[in-house]
């Protein structure tokens, strides 16, 4: 009883260090629109694989700049397909990874139930005080607010409202803290089960703003990463681009 029970010990705890032998750690440069999506899938990842993730969420442009000056991720998940596409043709990704891996949508929101309506004509209200919104140089959900300010002629009339964060997930706590009346910020960040969380929002529509393709692209430091390269197959599995879906994006 004794000699199997050693056995089987043995046999376990060569099976836990076989696999965390196996087990690697990638670090991610994810865009902030995405951080409820990305927390379920690296444990989504982690239960099936062992594999781990670091990730670091942020503005796209921002990450785009860091990563040509040598920043250490394995992976890119973009809000758009620009600066992807820069990487690859400047040699800074591992050839045929990028794909899309979500379409973004825009949204007005507000915390307050009642101030946000169907058409979004609180953006005309002169009872309006603040607007946030993301620095559209580096943010892509930003660039697309700009747009849709601009295509309703309300550009003007806006920019002495304007408060602006340095990525999507800053100008959603301006909302979400009171530091703004409303905002534009990604539907992925209000949703939760496919249902809002909270508040009032206006979900744009597509011909107010350009289409925000979202890619993922493994970088040259990742090429030999088993954790990464598990992440790019896992975000093209059926079941993840379903969980993707729950949270408003269209693949």
């Amino acid at each position: 009883m004794r000699r199997s029970f050693a056995r089987l010990s043995t046999l376990m705890f060569a099976l836990v260090a076989q696999t965390g032998a196996w087990a690697a750690e990638a670090q991610v440069a994810v865009a902030a629109n995405f951080t409820e999506p990305i927390k379920a899938i690296a444990a989504v990842l982690e239960k099936t694989t062992g594999h781990t993730l670091k990730v670091s969420l942020g503005a796209t442009g921002a990450f785009y700049t860091q990563i040509k000056n040598g920043a250490p991720f394995d992976v890119f998940l973009a809000a758009d397909d620009e600066r992807p596409a820069l990487l690859e043709r400047e040699g800074l990704t591992v050839p045929n990874t990028r794909f899309t891996y979500a379409t973004g949508k825009l949204v007005l929101w507000s915390v307050d139930p009642a101030r946000v309506d169907a058409q979004g004509d609180v953006l005309r209200s002169p009872a309006l005080r603040k607007v946030s919104f993301a620095n559209p140089k580096t943010a892509p959900y930003g660039a697309a607010a700009v747009q849709v300010m601009e295509r309703m002629s309300l550009a003007d009339a806006l920019k002495p409202k304007l408060v602006q964060g340095e990525s999507i997930g800053q100008a959603f706590n301006f909302v979400k803290t009171g530091n703004a009346d409303v905002g534009f910020v990604a539907m992925a960040q209000v949703l939760q089960g496919g249902k809002l969380k909270e508040g009032s929002m206006w979900v744009i529509p597509q011909a107010h703003y350009d289409t925000i393709r979202q890619d993922a692209v493994l970088l040259k430091r990742g090429e030999q990463n088993e954790a990464a390269k598990a992440l790019l197959k896992l975000l093209q599995s059926p079941n993840i681009k379903d969980l993707i879906r729950s949270y408003g994006y269209d693949l």
